[in-house]
């Protein structure tokens, strides 16, 4: 399954001329981030709100999920919002036909951050060990 395909809209690649990836930073952010991470996932879990916590990475405003890790205030490049399979549902994000399809390839909240990255070239589903090297 492509991650993409979780979502409403497709992604446009164009055929553009490759970058230097913005997941380089991102991962250097989560590094720092990740215990923080860690103890919300463990929260959302904990309290019965989703079995399933998304947490979103931006580097530009947005109105999904809840503002963890705001980028502004820590000097990073990536700013952190914490939400739930259920509101990426109810929201339209994933459609409902595709649900179980993201349950059936969601890793283990004890082990990966699961982050949905979100960029000016579109937006993708990525699972990051916790305590990456």
């Amino acid at each position: 399954m492509q991650p993409e395909e979780l979502l409403n809209e497709g992604n446009n690649n164009g055929g553009q001329p490759k970058q230097e990836s913005p997941l380089v930073s991102l991962e250097k952010d989560l590094k720092f981030f990740g215990e923080s991470i860690r103890e919300v996932a463990m929260e959302i879990r904990v309290e019965g709100l989703s079995h399933y916590p998304i947490f979103i990475a931006h580097q530009h405003e947005l109105s999904l999920g809840e503002l963890i890790l705001d980028r502004h205030d820590l000097n990073t490049n990536w700013s952190i919002h914490a939400s739930t399979l259920e509101e990426f549902v109810e929201r339209g994000v994933i459609k409902k036909e595709l649900k179980q399809r993201f349950i059936d390839n969601y890793k283990d909240a004890d082990e990966f951050i699961c982050v949905f990255v979100v960029t000016p070239e579109g937006a993708n589903f990525v699972f990051v060990p916790y305590g990456k090297e």
